[in-house]
């Protein structure tokens, strides 16, 4: 796995992990601005551009965060976040280990697992990859995501690395993920932010994991669209960070 980092001489960490199709650039806004407050480290998922290892599972890049976090950072780190894929993959880091983080920020997590889109994807992404590296139809795909325009060569071009097999495998594996009982034990202050405009999927899985820890706290943001918070709206990302490590009422 490979990671890009700021704030390198700050004594407490964020981890950043994004979502599924997107690469370290999900959180460079984010990032850069925390930095002068924390060490914020962004690493690229296995399977996607820049990365040096195939996608295989979601408990195997937890796992092998986990042992970054062992390695690198102590055992522990301050708060993690994620999106989507990268949500997932905080979940399931936090169902291997009770005490990993103060703070968890999951972003549009699905953890419902849909056997109809899960059949669905291999096929579909057999007949549709050839198209991903044609401009005009990887714009189109941008578009429908709801992103900011300046991503789209970042998106472009990363897209156009990721293979075939990376993208269907973990595709599948986002829509197969199903949220550990073991997460009921976890340490961490959790907060799950979902936008208000989300798939009904997203909304109940956002519930489903605030049933699983009743601790949990919910965000319901209005007005956005699924990875919209981080991606497109980096100032009031950075400050609910900002919020959940100083407990502020105000929160997201």
């Amino acid at each position: 796995m490979q990671f890009h980092e700021y704030g390198a001489q700050q004594e407490q960490t964020l981890l950043l992990l994004h979502g599924g199709g997107l690469s370290w650039w999900n959180y460079r806004e984010a990032a850069e601005k925390l930095q002068e407050e924390y060490r914020v480290i962004l690493p690229i998922l296995d399977g996607h551009a820049g990365s040096n290892r195939p996608f295989t599972t979601i408990e195997d890049n937890a796992s092998e965060l986990l042992s970054f976090i062992d390695e690198r950072l102590g055992g522990s780190v301050l708060l993690i976040g994620g999106l989507s894929l990268g949500g997932q993959i905080l979940l399931e880091m936090l169902s291997q280990r009770a005490e990993l983080c103060s703070y968890a920020l999951v972003e549009s997590a699905a953890v419902l697992p849909s056997g109809l889109t899960n059949a669905l994807i291999g096929p579909a992404f057999g007949s549709s990859y050839g198209l991903i590296q044609n401009r005009a139809f990887s714009r189109l795909q941008f578009q429908s995501l709801h992103i900011k325009p300046e991503l789209f060569e970042d998106y472009y071009r990363d897209t156009c690395r990721i293979r075939k097999g990376d993208m269907i495998a973990f595709m599948k594996a986002n829509t197969s993920y199903a949220l550990k009982t073991s997460f009921r034990d976890t340490g961490a202050e959790v907060h799950v932010a979902v936008g208000e405009k989300e798939t009904g999927e997203i909304l109940r899985s956002a519930d489903a994991i605030c049933r699983a820890l009743p601790s949990c706290r919910l965000h319901r943001l209005s007005g956005l669209r699924h990875g919209e918070f981080s991606i497109n709206h980096a100032d009031r990302y950075a400050d609910a960070i900002r919020q959940i490590v100083r407990k502020e009422r105000k929160m997201i």
